[in-house]
């Protein structure tokens, strides 16, 4: 008997509202959750280490440490999502990262700030957009997957952008403790019971997993598509973060005004959201993949071309649209690309296992960077961009099944010999 004929599948329409209502409270969710733990940082940095008593770097220490617990985090997390669902664990997730932002405002010393920003990181793991994709790719189809990580994206992306200048405006008005106090009440009114109400049930997410099908995570790790997508999102998330870290210094040294160089990183989101709009459509006719490659190929090029560009504002505003390309469609493509690769059964348990190098890339590579400061860190993270392009090269070839092949609906899991299409319980041939 088959997994189709011993679970009752809801109506078609039914399940078109529910992804439909989770893409719009992803996008809200999300939204609130990195302005407060994410977006507050950068602005509130400042007024922090002052008030602290200690330097910028010490401070930005506490960023790093919300990494690195979010790294460790990912792969209980992730088995947990594959097996329960997100709903309890996406709230809860929510819950701590109040509880985080409120012992955060509260820091009077070092360690207090470093134990809220532990927390911070948890919470980001539970509750953000690894866990959030986790939730979509289960309860959507493949035709309608991309569509829906894109548009989560695409709005948190512009939306989160407001609370640099929300956090500033309260903490001109409130202080930095008090805006810290007030996002964190945002956030406890918002994405908790958001998440408890429209996160499916465990119930609802093993009726819909046992009708899809996907690749066990021992048999992802012994398969050769996982590690060259390991090596390419690696690769390119410590380029990311990386020029995000730098960019702005760096147009500095080189000549630019300090309104100009503070001015340039706009590009950077405008890029990102063109990037974005044009994914859906390009990832149906080349695939997924493919776009990907391109598109990584492009931000390598345009971070190795931009030393030559000196003060010339048109040459670096192309190069760094360059650089949003690759930047926006990163974040959509790689749950794209490991649903189609592996399935929908263990794709949250996969994905954590991914996170965990991506993280410690985007925690390691900014030192890097920022100990060779000059021109030499554009190449190194070019060099990365474009080491990620040619990691993805094998799984854009021709002949390939799924949704990298002629097929506009997907539906298909592939993972080298491992290929499954959805709904099937046997390996294609």
């Amino acid at each position: 008997m088959t997994a189709d004929s011993t679970t009752t599948a809801p109506p078609p329409h039914c399940e078109s509202q529910h992804w439909r209502r989770l893409v719009v409270v992803f996008a809200i969710t999300q939204t609130v959750g990195y302005g407060a733990m994410i977006q507050a940082f950068t602005v509130l940095l400042i007024p922090m280490s002052e008030a602290l008593g200690v330097s910028r770097t010490a401070v930005t220490g506490a960023a790093t440490i919300s990494t690195l617990v979010g790294a460790l985090a990912a792969v209980p997390v992730g088995a947990l999502l594959d097996r329960y669902g997100g709903r309890v664990l996406m709230s809860t997730g929510s819950a701590i990262g109040v509880l985080a932002v409120a012992l955060w405002s509260q820091a009077d010393d070092l360690a207090h700030l470093y134990l809220a920003f532990t927390l911070v990181g948890l919470a980001l793991a539970m509750s953000t957009y690894e866990a959030a994709f986790a939730v979509l790719v289960v309860a959507t189809d493949a035709k309608h997957r991309d569509g829906a990580i894109v548009a989560v994206t695409m709005i948190c992306g512009l939306a989160t952008s407001f609370y640099y200048f929300l956090a500033g405006w309260l903490d001109g008005h409130l202080g930095w403790r008090n805006t810290l106090l007030t996002l964190a009440a945002g956030l406890a009114l918002i994405a908790v019971p958001a998440h408890l109400w429209a996160v499916p049930s465990t119930a609802a997410h093993t009726g819909r997993v046992t009708r899809r099908s996907g690749v066990p995570v021992g048999s992802a790790l012994r398969d050769r598509d996982f590690w060259l997508l390991v090596i390419a999102f690696v690769a390119q998330s410590g380029s990311t973060s990386a020029f995000l870290l730098m960019m702005v210094t760096y147009f500095r040294d080189v000549g630019h005004s300090a309104t100009t160089a503070a001015a340039l990183p706009i590009t950077v989101g405008v890029a990102q959201i063109f990037s974005r709009l044009a994914l859906a459509p390009l990832a149906r006719r080349y695939g997924m993949t493919r776009v990907t490659a391109v598109s990584f190929a492009v931000q390598g090029l345009g971070l190795v071309l931009l030393p030559l560009m000196g003060t010339s504002l048109a040459l670096t505003m192309a190069c760094v649209v360059a650089f949003g390309l690759g930047y926006g469609i990163s974040v959509v493509a790689r749950p794209s690309i490991v649903a189609d690769t592996f399935g929908v059964a263990r794709f949250a348990s996969i994905l954590a296992v991914m996170t965990v190098p991506i993280a410690l890339s985007r925690a390691g590579a900014p030192l890097a960077a920022a100990w060779l400061s000059d021109w030499r860190f554009l190449l190194l993270v070019g060099a990365a961009a474009l080491l990620a392009a040619a990691a993805l090269v094998p799984l854009s070839l021709p002949g390939r099944t799924g949704r990298d092949s002629a097929d506009p609906s997907g539906g298909q899991a592939v993972g080298g010999a491992l290929a499954m299409r959805e709904g099937q319980t046997e390996p294609l041939p």
